[in-house]
């Protein structure tokens, strides 16, 4: 069957994407010294919101205040240029291949609404997680495997884990 590449069924080879994946983060470690994630650039988020509707309370806490500087802006971080990229990326690929959609996709099951709120509240546990692991996805497990630290080899066990326990009781939401 031949797939037009701009009706939404054209998708790159996953072997091709794991290969292209490796190398940005080969590259990532080359030019910065350091491996990719995306927690870093919602901390630099958060601690700019903070700094601007409370400046008095971000200089006095402990935890926003080790991120201001007067020279240097939280938000000219790296990390939030990578994320600005991801989502651009993102948006242009889904126009050019037709996969961008403004809609809410959930089972018969469920609503709209309890989809986006469910969505939201794993979201914000995902992100508090992120804190307490000092790290995203990206950056502990996916940056950690690819130095066979021994910290980024569990990370991924206990995220994989996880989302196979979770998908197990929260199938029937779906299904």
């Amino acid at each position: 069957m031949e797939h037009n590449k701009r009706d939404g069924s054209f998708y790159i080879n996953p072997y091709l994407g794991g290969v292209l994946l490796g190398l940005v983060l080969f590259a990532t470690y080359y030019v910065t010294g350091r491996g990719l994630g995306a927690s870093g650039a919602v901390k630099s988020t958060v601690v700019t919101t903070v700094h601007t509707v409370a400046p008095q309370h971000a200089h006095n806490s402990g935890y926003y205040s080790q991120f201001l500087s007067d020279d240097i802006s939280p938000m000219s971080n790296w990390l939030v240029f990578e994320v600005l990229g991801v989502l651009a990326g993102a948006f242009l690929s889904g126009t050019l291949y037709g996969r961008l959609k403004f809609k809410t996709e959930h089972s018969p099951k469920i609503t709209g609404r309890r989809r986006l709120i469910a969505a939201a509240a794993g979201g914000m546990l995902f992100g508090i997680g992120s804190q307490f692991a000092r790290g995203c996805t990206s950056g502990a497990a996916l940056s950690g495997m690819a130095v066979l630290s021994a910290s980024g080899i569990i990370t991924m066990m206990a995220i994989f884990g996880s989302a196979y326990l979770f998908a197990w009781i929260f199938k029937k939401l779906w299904i």
